[in-house]
């Protein structure tokens, strides 16, 4: 969810998938509040560029797999170039995709674990991989994009946090809609303990219903923060020709519109790589 993948001021879009995060309520309960809480608008410029690296591919990019895939706010942004199918845990959030993604193959999965016994041009797996926070269920999931990334093809992981470029902050964001409804969500991150591969996240939701009622909910969200040497190591022994752009410095893709995640990990599988 969070960190902050995108920031105006101290408002920042929420991390809007999910992966091992089935005990949280905001994926269940609270999924329909979802596109206030964090707007599908705020996800286009990071969209623009991840589709301009997917075009980078070895072969012709048409049909991907979304691992994590959430509410579908990234997938919105792609369907106008690719064929997408998306795969996400929780019910509930690939209940709100549907709405907002009629004509996306929708499957309910974890991501760690699913075979769809076919391959994909490209694999996106977005910040739903905040939600892996050990070593071990890190490599099932990219185990699983390689799985599903045809030889030649491109899998993005794009995590909010990584060792290196992690720091302590705060933010928030929300919206409304016509109806009178408001979800709004503050958010406080913070690593319990540098040593480890995750750290922590306090979320304040706001949730103001058409009649005027309004719940507060309180949620701790554990997040995955791996170092770039951890990624690249897994990336590699998964099978893929791994590429990585993290915190400051030149982007992968120099002529590449929109913007420009700041984590970002690229798996090419070759044509002539293993499997």
């Amino acid at each position: 969810m969070s960190a902050v993948a995108e920031a105006v001021g101290s408002w920042v879009k929420m991390d809007g998938m999910t992966g091992t995060a089935g005990e949280y309520r905001l994926y269940r309960e609270l999924a329909g509040w979802w596109p206030l809480i964090s707007p599908a608008g705020g996800y286009a410029g990071e969209a623009a560029y991840l589709a301009g690296v997917f075009r980078s591919a070895d072969v012709p990019v048409r049909e991907i797999l979304d691992l994590g895939s959430g509410g579908g706010h990234v997938a919105a942004h792609l369907t106008e170039h690719f064929a997408l199918t998306l795969v996400d845990l929780s019910a509930e959030m690939l209940a709100v995709s549907r709405q907002l993604n009629p004509g996306c193959t929708h499957r309910q999965g974890d991501m760690r674990a699913i075979r769809l016994g076919r391959l994909f041009d490209g694999v996106l797996v977005h910040d739903a991989v905040d939600y892996v926070t050990s070593e071990a269920d890190l490599r099932q999931v990219i185990g699983t994009a390689f799985a599903h990334c045809r030889p030649g093809g491109i899998a993005l992981f794009v995590p909010d946090y990584t060792a290196e470029t992690f720091k302590p902050g705060s933010g928030g964001g929300g919206s409304a809609d016509e109806t009178g409804r408001q979800g709004s969500f503050r958010e406080w991150t913070w690593d319990p303990d540098p040593a480890d591969d995750w750290i922590q996240v306090e979320y304040e939701f706001v949730l103001r219903a058409a009649d005027g009622t309004v719940q507060v909910v309180h949620e701790a969200h554990r997040l995955g923060a791996f170092s770039s040497e951890v990624w690249l190591r897994l990336l590699a022994g998964a099978g893929f020709e791994p590429e990585v752009h993290a915190g400051a410095g030149p982007p992968p893709r120099q002529d590449t519109a929109g913007e420009m995640p700041a984590n970002l990990f690229l798996g090419h599988r070759r044509k002539c790589g293993r499997g």
